[in-house]
């Protein structure tokens, strides 16, 4: 069976960072993401839809730049998982709020850097100009994927994360982590 692709990978108008797409998403978070249909899914959604199904391959075929995104964005949410996971108690929807908006928000290596765990399948920005609006992009991607995934985390109302999504914390998606 083979892994699941983004279907943004023909979305038109797409602005390209290195071979990577920047795409829009719905936020509330400031930066430069375009501005993506509050009636439509984007890049967030389609990640947190995709990350169990997909974080139980060790291989994944690249089909197009959307899905280098995706790549990246499902190891951050395994970096978010092993985060809340690894806390000493069990951590409240604010708590791991916190938790997670510190993570995003941390210096983290892009494409083209040399502590980039797959920098043999994505090219580098062009400039530093490309390099530095990449890197706030996926800063408020991150961010807003943090949202997101504590909402469905605590979706139930116990005020614990769910056991459904704890249970992916120690997959490693392709056998890498974006952390340290």
């Amino acid at each position: 069976m083979p892994a699941y692709h983004s279907t943004f990978n023909d979305f038109p108008d797409a602005i390209q960072a290195g071979n990577m797409s920047i795409l829009p998403i719905r936020t509330k978070i400031r930066g430069p993401a375009p501005v993506a249909d509050p009636e439509q899914g984007d890049i967030v959604d389609e990640t947190l839809d995709l990350f169990r199904a997909n974080s139980l391959f060790r291989n994944f075929e690249i089909k197009g730049p959307a899905d280098r995104l995706l790549i990246i964005l499902i190891l951050y949410i395994s970096d978010c998982l092993a985060k809340i996971g690894s806390a000493r108690t069990v951590p409240t929807q604010i708590e791991a709020s916190k938790m997670l908006n510190t993570l995003s928000v941390d210096n983290f290596a892009i494409p083209g850097d040399a502590g980039f765990p797959l920098n043999a399948h994505y090219a580098p920005p062009q400039s530093r100009a490309d390099a530095e609006y990449l890197r706030t992009y996926l800063t408020q991607v991150r961010q807003e994927l943090a949202v997101r995934l504590v909402e469905r985390l605590y979706a139930d109302g116990t005020g614990k994360p769910s056991k459904w999504w704890m249970a992916f914390q120690k997959r490693r998606f392709m056998n890498r982590s974006l952390g340290s």
